[in-house]
């Protein structure tokens, strides 16, 4: 399934395609702040409707994951990094996809605060 998603101003826009068979809440330092519900999927099935540059990133740590951002509003949509396997991968805020019913997908809590 075809999915599509925004920060809050629209200044960030994608589509993703796949299935939402869960997501995961990560406690580590920035996803407890930012509240996300992440989905990984491949980044070859994201794609950006809005021009790359338009996100800025925020990386910490050991800098792996570009926290993506919205300059003008703060909200982040996405993140990319790499799998474990190699593979480029997004990690989509579920909470900016549109038309989703978030209390029917489950939910996998992650113990990020302890990596």
């Amino acid at each position: 399934m075809k999915y599509t998603g925004s920060c809050h101003c629209g200044n960030i826009k994608f589509e993703a395609e796949g299935e939402i068979a869960s997501a995961l809440a990560c406690n580590c330092s920035i996803c407890q702040r930012k509240g996300s519900l992440l989905w990984f999927v491949p980044r070859t099935q994201m794609q950006l409707l809005t021009p790359e540059e338009h996100a800025k990133a925020y990386l910490f740590n050991q800098h792996k994951i570009a926290h993506r951002f919205c300059p003008h509003c703060g909200i982040h949509p996405y993140a990319e990094a790499t799998a474990p396997d190699g593979t480029p991968t997004a990690a989509i805020n579920l909470r900016c996809i549109e038309g989703i019913d978030l209390a029917a997908i489950p939910v996998h809590h992650h113990d990020g605060r302890a990596i």
